[in-house]
């Protein structure tokens, strides 16, 4: 049994992830101010491009809006190449079947409902809380007319995406890779990022790195990264006036913005330490509780963007929750996901839900969803039992002690 403490709520509040500036980005900002380039051309946007292709390891990035742009010319550029263009309003893969992961957020598969695909949800597999390998394998031999395949990788710890990978290659699948959550993130020394036939990553307020919003579409592919810039610019055709001969997007990064990821980029490594050591504070400071942390794969080597915990089942006190709330019963020696948020809110720190699978949102509740667990859902099972801890990487070890202790007084009376 731990000793409850009478903790007080900290002054100021301690976020789940937020930005952290440098001093670098105001000088790239100023410089597009000074420059007069404020738009969607600059020499930030150029050396975002460059700095991302680079450190990913691949040969072309380009930079957009956000990575939800960047995801949805993605979507497009392989429905293209799976099925040609379209001549419809109803997208590059009206009808089609695309294989998605399930936990993760809607950003990751709703282009594909953009281009008008039909998303089928791929279970979690246990040991990453990724997309399932096995499920993967499974719904290819339940629907072998499948040619595409999203998978995000969680929380910044990248799963076994290079199963997966051959796993699309041995069914002549293409892969987009959603590396939002996990740049700077590796596999066997590879930059997540760079194993998807197309990929995106993030700079979105809470990322590792920020620019406030915009991301990067990568590539290989010279074809695909000059496309991808001129769709994002309304697809206007090289002539003296505004021609165009296909619909094109609002969708290229600022010089602006650009300007803040370009001054960031630098601290990418000092912020993926200073995440890993508060992933290694609560490792340590929860090891005597019935609880686990977010599983790191052999091989991987994470970003550590969110810690997050599971709590062991015979320790779960009952919990309810419906669509929009959630409500617990206490019990002596037990909690649950919404206890911990609750008694973290009180003391101002922040907390964070485990993302809701795909297959129980409301809007996706119909489309098949392919699971290798008898027993139900994983994703359904992690959801049900885990939370984001405050990981933002500004907290001091004496603040999250606070945190622990907070957790810890959760699983007494």
């Amino acid at each position: 049994m731990f000793v409850k403490n009478d903790l007080k709520p900290f002054s100021k509040k301690i976020y789940l992830s937020s930005p952290t500036m440098h001093g670098e980005e105001l000088k790239y900002m100023t410089e597009a101010f000074r420059t007069n380039w404020m738009s969607t051309l600059g020499e930030n946007i150029n050396e975002v491009e460059r700095i991302a292709a680079e450190k990913a390891g691949v040969k072309y990035a380009v930079g957009l809006s956000c990575c939800t742009a960047a995801l949805h010319l993605c979507v497009k550029f392989a429905g293209e190449k799976l099925y040609g263009r379209s001549h419809t309003s109803h997208g590059v893969l009206e009808g089609k079947r695309v294989f998605c992961s399930d936990m993760t957020f809607a950003a990751t598969l709703n282009p594909v409902v953009y281009e008008g695909g039909i998303p089928i949800f791929i279970d979690t597999e246990k040991e990453s809380w990724n997309m399932d390998p096995v499920a993967l394998e499974r719904a290819f031999e339940t629907y072998p007319d499948v040619k595409l395949v999203v998978c995000a990788e969680l929380y910044g710890f990248p799963g076994r995406i290079d199963a997966i990978k051959r796993i699309c290659e041995k069914y002549g699948a293409l892969l987009i890779e959603d590396a939002a959550e996990a740049l700077g993130a590796t596999l066997y020394g590879k930059q997540c990022g760079s194993f998807g036939d197309y990929a995106a990553i993030s700079y979105n307020g809470n990322k590792i790195i920020t620019g406030s919003s915009g991301g990067c579409l990568l590539t290989d592919d010279i074809e695909v990264a000059q496309k991808a810039r001129k769709l994002s610019t309304q697809a206007r055709e090289n002539a003296p006036w505004y021609q165009h001969e296909e619909v094109g997007y609002n969708y290229r990064l600022s010089n602006v913005i650009a300007g803040v990821v370009r001054g960031q980029y630098p601290y990418l490594e000092e912020h993926i330490a200073q995440k890993k050591a508060v992933y290694e504070r609560y490792e340590e400071g929860l090891k005597d509780l019935p609880v686990k942390m977010n599983p790191i794969t052999e091989g991987t080597e994470p970003n550590y963007w969110l810690s997050a915990i599971t709590i062991n089942e015979k320790y779960m006190c009952r919990q309810v929750r419906n669509e929009t709330e959630a409500t617990y019963t206490k019990e002596e020696g037990k909690t649950c996901p919404t206890e911990i948020l609750e008694k973290l809110a009180a003391i101002n720190a922040e907390g964070r839900p485990i993302w809701k699978p795909m297959h129980m949102q409301p809007i996706y509740r119909g489309n098949p969803f392919v699971t290798v667990d008898h027993a139900g859902s994983v994703g359904e099972d992690i959801f049900g039992r885990g939370l984001c801890l405050p990981s933002d990487n500004k907290m001091t070890a004496e603040q999250q002690s606070i945190i622990i202790e907070t957790i810890k007084d959760c699983f007494s009376a």
